[in-house]
């Protein structure tokens, strides 16, 4: 089964830590892709705010039966 594991905050270090987190307990061939995308916001008060996306795309053992 393919799955798709999304990783987004204000902090792309913690973003991109969770991420390599995951990654870990993951086997190469269990990785078709990963993602990764970068947005500043501006708000009516003309303040930015930046948030990053880390989305990884993997592949699950199928299970019997399910």
């Amino acid at each position: 089964m393919i799955q798709v594991k999304e990783f987004v905050d204000s902090d792309n270090s913690y973003a991109e830590n969770k991420a390599n987190q995951f990654l870990a307990g993951l086997q190469e061939d269990q990785v078709i892709n990963v993602c990764y995308a970068s947005v500043v916001k501006s708000s009516p008060s003309r303040s930015e705010s930046q948030r990053s996306t880390i989305l990884v795309v993997y592949r699950t053992e199928n299970r019997k039966g399910v």
